[in-house]
């Protein structure tokens, strides 16, 4: 197991979590937490692993997203459909903080893993169960993913042309909202806990983060009737702001959320004259008049150079930005100048390049200890902390428990 080396005590290094949830929500929030110190241990069945190993690209037959999403994480394998499987479960809870899940709404029950079960195994546990919909109500029991919630938010009907169908994303958006939300209950649960001895389950549901990042349509709704329309790259809120090309062929991004930067923006194009309109006034009403200022930014930038664009909205401290892919975020200055992008030993693959840690602390900073691990890789050692000897590890495999 590669490590990365530090003599600085990480925040969570005494937090232990166990990671039983599969796919992205869930097993992202525990790798949250894991970057600041969290023993997170991932479970998975013995002979079914997290299908998240399958997901994306793959190099000589290794997954590339687990090593990210997997990192930090000491892996296990452990059937808990079987009596001896549960069993072994209740006993490393007995020993950890926060359990994270995302089957149906009743399986653990069925299993006898229920919330009554594991906190009679730790009263102190926090239990966090992540699901499409929720542990209640007419769908709990449907299968979902984070595309039902990018479907069912409200997300897909605003993105897209005006004339186009809704759009979803071609990422996992809802299940990575949906990761922080759990992470950050995770933090809220762990402190009252910390502050009274007891824990307490909490009840995720990937349809709602993303649905509360998505503005104040539910007032806008509920007091004016009010459906906002897709209006593809362009806001409802302000203009100018959407994508224009360069003479170059590349492109940028403009905004102008706040009122001195729309009147730079017009200025800088050419302009002027507009800022003193009575409906310049507000974003909401420059939004109403989005034609005549797209067609004013869009011929200005259109002959000139990508370079020479973003120099002169900077000069002019109005907001630009490149429209990057994968290839530009990796060579972006800002990016390399804030540590980004971190290369990390693998096991596997060597130096691998990927996401570091998401915030950066002054004095307990996160830390990649190490890259996503092999299925099952720390069973031997992981049971052995609850008193598996290695004889009895041998019947459990040959039982198919572990």
């Amino acid at each position: 197991m590669t490590q990365t080396s530090s003599s600085r005590p990480l925040p969570l290094a005494d937090v232990r979590v166990l990671d039983i949830s599969t796919l992205f929500a869930g097993p992202l929030a525990a790798t949250f937490l894991g970057d600041f110190g969290a023993d997170v241990i991932k479970v998975e069945h013995p002979t079914k692993p997290d299908a998240a190993r399958g997901h994306g690209p793959a190099r000589d037959g290794i997954n590339l997203w687990w090593k990210t999403l997997g990192r930090n994480k000491r892996t296990l394998t452990l059937n808990l459909g079987q009596a001896e499987g549960a069993d072994i479960l209740l006993q490393l809870v007995r020993d950890a903080d926060v359990l994270v899940e995302n089957f149906r709404p009743g399986t653990l029950e069925r299993w006898g893993l229920g919330p009554e079960q594991l906190l009679a195994a730790n009263p102190r546990l926090v239990i966090a169960r992540v699901t499409a919909f929720g542990q209640i109500g007419p769908y709990a029991g449907r299968p979902g993913f984070g595309s039902l919630a990018e479907a069912m938010s409200g997300f897909a009907a605003l993105t897209g042309e005006p004339d186009g169908p809704p759009t979803l994303p071609p990422f996992g958006l809802a299940d990575g909202i949906a990761a922080l939300a759990t992470a950050y209950a995770i933090m809220v649960a762990l402190r009252q806990a910390e502050a009274t001895g007891a824990g307490q389950a909490i009840d995720m549901a990937i349809i709602e983060p993303i649905l509360m990042l998505l503005g104040g349509q539910i007032t806008a709704y509920d007091q004016l009737g009010r459906v906002q329309p897709r209006t593809g790259n362009r806001s409802v809120n302000n203009a100018p702001r959407n994508v224009y090309r360069t003479a170059d062929g590349e492109w940028v991004a403009v905004s102008t959320s706040s009122q001195s930067i729309a009147e730079r923006v017009m200025t800088l194009v050419g302009r002027p004259d507009v800022v003193d309109e009575p409906w310049f006034a507000s974003g909401h009403s420059r939004a109403e008049h989005a034609d005549e200022l797209d067609a004013a930014v869009s011929a200005w930038i259109a002959e000139r150079s990508t370079d020479d664009v973003v120099t002169s909205f900077e000069q002019a401290n109005a907001a630009v930005a490149r429209v990057l892919d994968v290839s530009g975020v990796m060579s972006d200055p800002q990016y390399e100048a804030i540590g980004t992008i971190r290369t990390v030993d693998d096991d596997d693959l060597g130096p691998v390049k990927m996401q570091n840690v998401l915030f950066r602390l002054s004095e307990t900073p996160g830390e990649i200890r190490f890259t996503g691990r092999a299925h099952g890789a720390d069973t031997a050692a992981v049971l052995e902390e609850v008193g598996v000897t290695p004889e009895q590890l041998a019947a459990l495999r040959e039982r198919g428990i572990v």
